[in-house]
């Protein structure tokens, strides 16, 4: 597995724009802005850098596409994601917060740590 050294808003964005092509299949910017809770301005300025350093490619209506690499990280925080929040809520954590915490945690989490989780989490979920 591939690991990129990635600012966590960026982390965000693509997971953000992950989750937008599993509900819409396709991504778009206004999309996404409201899915992170941002102004469209700061997509278009962290799309610019996405596509700069190769995560996503736009092609001319606007619509987002992750790359390999993007897509690769934008899986990562995602499985990250879900199964923390799915951990939290067993634990008796509301659905909402659980959301929240995870997205908190996913960043920084380390990876020996999260394996760790997910094989404990096996036995729980």
């Amino acid at each position: 597995m591939i690991r990129l050294k990635i600012q966590k808003a960026a982390e965000d964005y693509l997971e953000a724009m992950l989750m937008m092509r599993e509900k819409h299949g396709y991504i778009r910017s206004v999309d996404v802005a409201e899915q992170i809770g941002v102004t469209k301005p700061s997509v278009s300025y962290a799309t610019k850098r996405l596509r700069e350093n190769g995560y996503i490619t736009m092609d001319p209506d606007g619509l987002i596409t992750l790359t390999a690499k993007g897509l690769e990280i934008a899986e990562r925080m995602y499985e990250r994601h879900k199964l923390l929040a799915q951990l939290l809520e067993r634990l008796g954590v509301s659905a909402e917060t659980a959301r929240e915490d995870a997205c908190k945690i996913e960043h920084d989490l380390s990876v020996e740590s999260f394996e760790a989780i997910r094989a404990f989490a096996k036995t729980l979920l």
